[in-house]
């Protein structure tokens, strides 16, 4: 038998592919889509914002409640990640701990950026807001205070929107915000501690404009007796200011808004707040 040297194999398999019959070549690029997901967007008119929404359905069959749903606020960051967690841990619930599949709603805005500063500076904030300089050069300036209108759109215009298109478990709803959406959760947790079952908010603001959250706080503890599940995540520099705040000019004032203080005030540490 003939040995065939390196370059003769790889130049008969090189012809191999101009061959008939030989390998496909690859076709034009098209976009890439996020398996199980859907796209559309709400709002818009009279003043109202627009909101894009994917919707993201676990294959096979619903439960016989409807799907549980996980809410994501700046959806358009964080969408990509939430599906490849529910599509890789939720199919092995021995080993990730996650007892269902789930639907997932990540609520964005009509951009291509990963996050819109203009509306989720406007949606995730308490009211009564201020008004602060243009995020960018020649851009609108960024009003706040919109949380409540934000509330109402999750609770009485998105909600129905999802139901026509699969079916949810009323009992068995997260919702999830980080930073200026983390304070949104805890904002809507003291306004609507029914609208959702689990209530997670990773680094909330809560020092945002004079702590102004607080109040509704307040108002949610001296309120009738519920009970909410509710996570509460702080990151290493919410116990400590990050190396380039320490030299800061309001480096006591930043020491004083940490967020691991709302985690004294709200519960056990246990994950679970009541009142």
């Amino acid at each position: 038998m003939r040995l065939l040297s390196r370059r003769l194999v790889l130049g008969h398999l090189a012809g191999i592919s101009l061959l008939p019959g030989g390998p496909v070549r690859a076709g034009a690029d098209e976009p890439a889509t996020l398996p199980g997901t859907v796209r559309f967007d709400l709002g818009g008119g009279e003043g109202r914002p627009i909101r894009r929404i994917t919707l993201y359905v676990p294959p096979g069959e619903a439960p016989a409640a409807g799907w549980p749903a996980l809410t994501l606020l700046d959806g358009n960051a964080l969408v990509g990640t939430a599906i490849d967690i529910e599509r890789v841990q939720a199919t092995y619930p021995a080993g990730s701990g996650i007892g269902s599949r789930f639907a997932i709603v990540a609520v964005g805005y009509p951009t291509e950026e990963a996050y819109d500063s203009v509306g989720r500076s406007w949606d995730y904030t308490p009211p009564p807001g201020r008004t602060y300089p243009p995020y960018k050069p020649g851009g609108p300036p960024l009003r706040t205070g919109g949380a409540a209108a934000f509330l109402d759109f999750l609770t009485r215009e998105l909600r129905p929107a999802i139901a026509r298109r699969c079916p949810i478990d009323r009992s068995r709803q997260a919702l999830f915000g980080h930073s200026f959406g983390g304070l949104f959760v805890l904002y809507a947790l003291a306004h609507a501690p029914e609208a959702f079952s689990h209530w997670i908010a990773a680094s909330p603001s809560i020092f945002w404009e004079d702590a102004a959250l607080l109040s509704s706080i307040d108002g949610f503890e001296k309120g009738p007796p519920t009970c909410a599940r509710v996570l509460l995540m702080a990151g290493a520099y919410e116990a400590e200011l990050a190396p380039f705040q320490q030299a800061l000019p309001d480096r006591e004032q930043r020491l004083a808004r940490l967020a691991e203080e709302l985690c004294r005030i709200l519960g056990d540490g246990g994950g679970q707040a009541a009142r």
